[in-house]
């Protein structure tokens, strides 16, 4: 190699990390942040259509039961009520001939002919319980914290109208109720059957 031929000098190559690097890397940090925040987001928001569309479920599980207790009638009292008890689990199941007495004696008594419609259904949610505080919904019942997975209380309103046997005007009757819906395997039974005053 000739020697008029300038070396190269290695000893001084300026900075090891340039700003395009420096500007990379913080790009990458934000990328990787970005990613995590939009999983975040969407795990947040799938928990959210999953608890929506439950609930959906549970006020529709209610509106079922409910429909069939407001449209019983003379000639389906028994059907009606046999329906019904199919569709209940715990306590109410155990005492379904009680709870549903007053509700089949008037069908019985007033021999009248029925027909009802829900007009409302939401999901009860207590917030802030204070102890002893009024119409706050009962502690779930002991025996289906075993089998139900959850057991969410749901309000319905409904409006029924009974044409009685030898009467010509026909009485309205408006029910609110407190259901609790709860969850056993998958299948939404009723719990409990509270009317609210």
């Amino acid at each position: 190699m000739p020697d008029d031929v300038p070396k190269p000098d290695y000893s001084d190559d300026g900075p090891a990390i340039t700003g395009y690097g420096i500007g990379s890397a913080v790009l990458g940090v934000i990328a990787i942040a970005a990613i995590a925040l939009a999983a975040l987001i969407w795990t947040q928001h799938r928990d959210d259509a999953d608890e929506l569309h439950y609930r959906a479920r549970a006020m529709q599980a209610a509106a079922d039961w409910t429909s069939v207790l407001v449209n019983m009638n003379r000639d389906t009292v028994d059907a009606s009520l046999a329906q019904l008890h199919d569709g209940t689990v715990g306590q109410l199941n155990a005492d379904f001939d009680a709870a549903l007495r007053p509700y089949r004696d008037l069908v019985q008594t007033l021999q009248s002919r029925t027909t009802g419609q829900v007009d409302s259904v939401a999901v009860e949610v207590v917030h802030h319980e204070q102890p002893g505080a009024q119409g706050r919904p009962p502690a779930p019942q002991p025996e289906l914290t075993v089998f139900a997975s959850r057991t969410d209380t749901v309000m319905v309103v409904a409006t029924s109208v009974s044409e009685n046997a030898g009467s010509d005007q026909p009485r309205t009757v408006r029910w609110n109720l407190r259901l609790d819906v709860a969850d056993i395997g998958g299948k939404l039974m009723i719990a409990r059957l509270e009317p609210v005053r």
